[in-house]
C-alpha cells in the first residue's frame, strides 16, 4: 500500500511547483526552498493531516504565511482520498480524508496481511546493530536488560522498514575482569575467601562446583597462569548462559565478536597502521597517540601505552574497521549513558578511517530504576547484589518485560514497577493491548456463518467510532517508517495502546453481530483488520498476540 501521507506530500509539492511556474509564488533572490512536510494535527477538528509549509516558505518568499497557504490551496489537486482542504491561522494547510475512502482501506489492509505496516524506506541498507555487550563475568542483570530490549526492538523496526540487519554482541575477553573471575572461582575451590576485587555472587560458587578437573589441572601446569586459565573457562560458561537468557527473552544475535579476536586477526594493528599512514598518529611521552582533536574531540587519545600494550580504544578502532570491512552501510551502537565520553573519540576514529560520520550512530541508554513495593532494587555484579534477567522473566514473563522496556525512548530513564508488570488488568498496558487482540479473535470466532467482508465498508462504516478506528489503523505504516527514520521505537507501544483504546470505543458504541448481514460483515472486516494491526504491532515488539485470555 502507498502511504497516504506520501501521496499528500507529493500533491502539496506539485501545488508548490505549479504556483512557482505560474508566478503566483516566488522565492526572493532564488533562495532554496524548504522540503514539504506533512504531519498529523493534534486536534481532530483540524483534519487528518496538516502542513506548515507556508510558514516555512514565508521568510524565503517574504510574504504572509496565510497568503502563501491560500496560494497552495488554490494550486492543490488533492488525491481522491481527500474530501476537503482548508487553511487555518497562522498558515496551516489542513487536509481531511474522505470517510468512504478511509473505510475502503480495510480491504487492502487485510489483503496485505502480515506485511501490513512494513515498508521499503531502508531497502538496500545493511545495518549492524551492536547491543547488550555485557562482559561475561556474571549473569545478565536487570541493569543489562534494557539494552537487550532496545537493540532487538530497533533491529525489528529497521527490518520492518526494509533494512538488512545484523545483530552483534561484543565482549571483552582480554581484560583484568576475566582474570579476577578466575581468581574468584579458584579461591572458592581452595576454600579461601574471595578477593575483595573479585566476584562474590552465588553464581561464582556454582562455577567453582562445576569446574572440570581437566581445566583445574591445566591451570596448575608450570607454565600456566591459573587465574587466567580458569577465568577463560568461566567466562565462556557465562557467555553461553547469557545467550540462553537472551533466547528466553526472544533476543537472538547473528554475530558474537571478542576483543581478543580483533587483536589475533590483525584488525587492531591494521587499523592503526592505516591511521599512521594517513598521518593521524604521533609519538609522545613514550606512547602512541591518535590525533583525535583534528576531528572534533576535546583531546588526543593514547592508542599504544608506553609499555607497548594497546588501549581499549585501540580495539574500538579495530572494531570499526572490522565492521565496515564486512559491507555494512550503517553502524548503530547502543551503549549505556555512562559511555557518553567515548562517543566523540570513536566518531573521530571512524572519520579518520575514511567513513562518513552520518553512517555511524550511538544511542545512549538511560538508567533503569527497578522498584518493588515502592522500594528500589540495587544492582552490583561485583558485590553479588543483583536480580538476574532470568529471575525477572520467571516472575513476569518476556511479554511484560519487553513492553515495559520498549515503552520509553532510550534516552529517557525508566522506573520499572515489577508488581505492575505482573498484573492482569487494564492497569497493565501490555495486558490491555493483548486483551484487545484476544477480544477481536473471540468476536470473529463467534460470528457463526457470517464472514468478514470489506467490499461494502465504504458505504456502511460511517459511524464516528468506526471511522476513528479505521483512521488509526491506517497509521501503522507511518509509525513504523517514522520509528525507523528516527532510530527510536517507543511510539510503537504507544500506537498499540491507541488502537486498543479506539477498538474499545468501537466495541462499546457499535454492535458487531447484528441482524443486518452486510453491516455485520463490514464490521467483522474492521474487527479483523484491528486484530491484524495489533498482531503486527505486537510482532514488531517481539510480543505474543494471544487469541484468548
Amino acid at each position: 500500500m502507498t502511504l497516504i501521507r506520501e501521496a499528500l506530500r507529493d500533491a502539496l509539492q506539485d501545488a508548490l511547483d505549479r504556483g512557482l511556474e505560474a508566478g503566483e509564488l516566488t522565492a526572493a533572490g532564488g533562495a532554496p526552498l524548504p522540503p514539504v512536510s506533512i504531519e498529523r494535527p493534534t486536534r481532530v477538528e483540524h483534519g487528518d493531516y496538516a502542513s506548515n509549509l507556508a510558514m516555512r516558505l514565508a521568510p524565503v518568499m517574504r510574504r504572509a504565511p496565510m497568503q502563501i497557504a491560500e496560494a497552495l490551496r488554490r494550486n492543490l489537486v488533492p488525491p481522491p482520498a481527500v474530501s476537503g482542504v482548508t487553511v487555518a491561522a497562522p498558515g496551516f494547510v489542513n487536509l481531511r480524508l474522505d470517510d468512504a475512502w478511509v473505510a475502503e482501506q480495510i480491504g487492502p489492509i487485510l489483503a496485505a496481511g502480515e506485511r501490513y505496516g512494513r515498508g521499503s524506506d531502508l531497502d538496500g541498507h545493511h545495518v549492524n546493530v551492536e547491543f547488550v555487550s555485557a562482559n561475561p563475568t556474571g549473569p545478565l542483570t536487570l541493569g543489562n536488560a534494557r539494552g537487550a530490549f532496545a537493540g532487538d526492538l530497533l533491529s525489528r523496526v529497521l527490518e520492518g522498514a526494509g533494512a538488512a540487519v545484523t545483530r552483534e554482541y561484543y565482549f571483552n575477553d582480554q581484560g583484568p575482569q576475566v582474570r579476577n573471575l578466575g581468581r574468584s572461582v579458584l579461591a572458592i575451590v581452595a576454600g579461601e575467601p574471595v578477593p575483595d576485587d573479585g566476584y562474590h555472587g552465588a553464581y561464582v560458587a556454582d562455577l567453582a562446583a562445576d569446574l572440570p578437573e581437566e581445566v583445574l589441572q591445566a591451570s596448575r601446569a608450570d607454565d600456566a597462569d591459573p587465574a587466567w586459565a580458569v577465568g577463560v573457562w568461566a567466562s565462556e560458561r557465562i557467555r553461553a548462559a547469557i545467550e540462553g537468557s537472551l533466547a528466553r527473552l526472544r533476543v537472538r544475535f547473528d554475530a558474537w565478536t571478542t576483543e581478543g579476536s580483533l587483536h589475533r586477526d590483525g584488525w587492531v594493528s591494521g587499523a592503526l597502521e592505516r591511521l599512521r599512514e594517513a598521518g593521524h598518529l604521533y609519538q609522545a611521552e613514550g606512547a602512541t597517540w591518535f590525533r583525535s582533536t583534528a576531528f572534533g574531540d576535546d583531546k588526543d587519545r593514547v592508542v599504544i601505552r608506553s609499555n607497548g600494550q594497546p588501549t581499549y580504544f585501540a580495539a574500538d578502532i579495530g572494531y570499526l574497521a572490522h565492521k565496515f570491512n564486512r559491507g555494512f552501510t550503517e553502524l548503530i551502537y547502543l551503549w549505556g549513558a555512562d559511555h557518553h565520553g567515548t562517543v566523540a573519540r570513536n566518531r573521530a576514529a571512524a572519520e579518520a578511517l575514511g567513513h562518513e560520520p552520518a553512517s555511524i550512530h550511538w544511542l545512549l541508554i538511560a538508567w533503569v530504576r527497578f522498584v518493588r513495593d515502592g522500594r528500589e532494587i540495587s544492582m552490583s555484579k561485583r558485590s553479588g547484589e543483583f536480580v538476574t534477567l532470568d529471575e525477572l522473566l520467571s516472575e513476569i514473563g518476556p511479554d511484560a518485560a519487553r513492553w515495559f522496556f520498549g515503552s520509553r525512548a532510550t534516552s529517557t530513564g525508566i522506573d520499572f514497577d515489577i508488581e505492575l508488570a505482573k498484573r492482569q488488568s487494564s492497569e497493565n498496558p501490555v495486558y490491555y493491548v493483548q486483551y484487545a487482540h484476544a477480544r477481536c479473535a473471540s468476536i470473529l470466532r463467534n460470528a457463526g456463518t457470517v464472514r468478514p467482508d470489506a467490499r461494502q465498508a465504504g458505504e456502511l462504516l460511517r459511524q464516528p467510532a468506526e471511522q476513528a478506528l479505521a483512521r488509526e489503523l491506517l497509521r501503522l505504516p507511518e509509525v513504523v517508517s517514522d520509528s525507523a527514520q528516527r532510530r527510536e521505537t517507543h511510539d510503537i507501544p504507544r500506537y498499540g495502546l491507541e488502537v486498543s483504546a479506539l477498538f474499545s470505543q468501537f466495541y462499546r458504541d457499535c454492535r458487531v453481530l447484528t441482524d443486518d448481514a452486510p453491516l455485520t460483515a463490514a464490521r467483522l472486516a474492521l474487527v479483523d483488520a484491528t486484530r491484524l494491526v495489533l498482531a503486527n504491532a505486537l510482532g514488531l515488539l517481539g510480543i505474543t498476540a494471544p487469541s484468548s485470555m
